[in-house]
């Protein structure tokens, strides 16, 4: 049987529905994919796309993704709260069912390999698909952005790309490329408009300044919600829960006069993260266990 793997692209578009619907579109055209959810974000001008299905047809899938996103955006007309480096910004394959991190590392190196060649666009492989430890943590290579990429990539050899040219696209940027276990995008709104808030908690609770292990953390303000958000990556939540993270935020919080509003789960999550239970007690309203459960979907 060929190894079962979720892929969760992420795109650098979160406001117009149609060019996103023609993305999952191109994507399930491939025999053996299926679409598990399509999330836009406008603040951070950004979609989070996932699908699942056997290793070669992802493997097309997200191929035809990438080639399909450099026709649709355009990077020096995008802004939003989101760091960015490509129109497919990040694309991590992830093991599913009696796959190995070595099925979904595999795969993520032939999708390098053919987006750089086929597409000729740069590709920086991360996490477990990198090929050097400065490159295992996406954040240290696209903190720098589609456009301070465009002046280090063919300079600077620490910005020479896995595969692809050694120059950024003119509009469509790079792709990084991954593996890894199944990561949480967590969110939770505050009731302030004050954006430093959301800011020093994210600096609290994310892993690289002394908080949680395995979280990464940002603060935003949402101008169409007129909130401060802690936006969140769990990136192992069998190390640090969705619920300890919630406590602590909100505690954090608490401490300053500030509510929680809700929370937002962006994509699926497995079944052993979260349930009913916890949706009520991490105030995320509208929890559908068929639709955001990661086994519900697959059936």
């Amino acid at each position: 049987m060929k190894p079962l793997l979720e892929f969760v692209p992420n795109f650098s578009e979160g406001k117009d529905r149609a060019v996103v619907d023609q993305l999952v579109q191109a994507m399930t055209a491939v025999p053996g994919v299926v679409s598990l959810g399509a999330e836009l974000d406008a603040n951070h001008h950004r979609s989070v796309l996932t699908f699942a299905g056997p290793a070669d047809a992802v493997a097309e899938a997200a191929v035809r993704g990438a080639a399909l996103a450099m026709q649709k955006i355009d990077l020096r007309q995008h802004k939003g709260e989101h760091k960015r480096m490509g129109a497919m910004d990040v694309c991590p394959f992830v093991p599913l069912g009696t796959a190995t991190m070595a099925d979904a590392v595999a795969t993520a190196r032939e999708v390098g390999a053919r987006i750089g060649e086929e597409l000729e666009l740069p590709v920086f492989l991360y996490a477990e698909a990198c090929t050097r430890e400065s490159r295992r943590k996406l954040g240290d290579f696209r903190n720098k952005q589609f456009e301070g990429l465009l002046e280090l990539v063919g300079k600077d050899p620490e910005y020479a790309p896995d595969f692809g040219p050694a120059r950024m696209h003119p509009t469509a940027g790079a792709v990084a490329v991954g593996a890894r276990t199944f990561l949480i995008a967590y969110n939770i709104n505050l009731k302030t408009t004050d954006v430093q808030v959301a800011k020093d908690i994210a600096k609290a609770v994310r892993e690289k300044d002394g908080g949680f292990a395995k979280v990464q953390g940002m603060g935003f303000f949402l101008d169409d919600k007129q909130l401060a958000q802690v936006s969140m990556n769990l990136l192992d939540f069998r190390t640090t829960s969705i619920r300890t993270v919630f406590d602590k935020v909100a505690q954090l919080a608490a401490t300053l006069g500030v509510e929680v509003a809700e929370s937002e789960l962006v994509g699926l999550a497995p079944a052993a993260a979260i349930d009913v239970e916890l949706a009520a007690h991490i105030k995320l309203p509208r929890f559908d266990p068929k639709q955001q459960i990661v086994e519900a979907r697959l059936g």
